[in-house]
């Protein structure tokens, strides 16, 4: 099985600028706990709800003001869509990440994360049957 085939297209993005506020209001309409943190002609990195939590409002950011580029992480590992999934598995162990952009052309085209690879391979699975569940309300 390929990447394409499990991940998530277009991901959103946040402007490096936008407040951590606003960008957790994002997450939450969107109902995902990760987006890029970009503008028109670069990837910054990606900013999970954890690191909202974190590395913001755990310090005592003031994350009506702080710029999400303060707590997103920068060091990105990415992978291709046309990899084998299992090489998108190894990639996460290697970097120690639970997400990857997905990357083509010098563009992000999707995320993958640890949940959509079991859901896609191992549906049967704990991981597999939890990510395919519906979100909590």
């Amino acid at each position: 099985m390929k990447v394409r085939d499990v991940m998530t297209a277009a991901p959103i993005a946040v402007d490096p600028l936008a407040p951590m506020e606003a960008v957790a209001r994002v997450m939450r309409d969107a109902d995902v706990g990760v987006v890029l943190v970009a503008d028109p002609d670069q990837v910054y990195g990606l900013v999970t709800d954890r690191d909202l939590v974190v590395r913001a409002l755990a310090s005592g950011e003031d994350v009506r003001r702080a710029d999400v580029s303060t707590v997103c992480s920068a060091r990105l590992a990415v992978i291709g869509p046309d990899e084998d999934t299992d090489v998108a598995r190894r990639t996460m162990e290697t970097h120690g990440v639970r997400r990857l952009p997905v990357v083509q052309g010098g563009g992000v085209v999707g995320m993958v994360s640890l949940g959509d690879l079991a859901a896609g391979t191992e549906p049967e699975s704990t991981l597999g049957r939890i990510s395919s569940a519906p979100p909590n309300q």
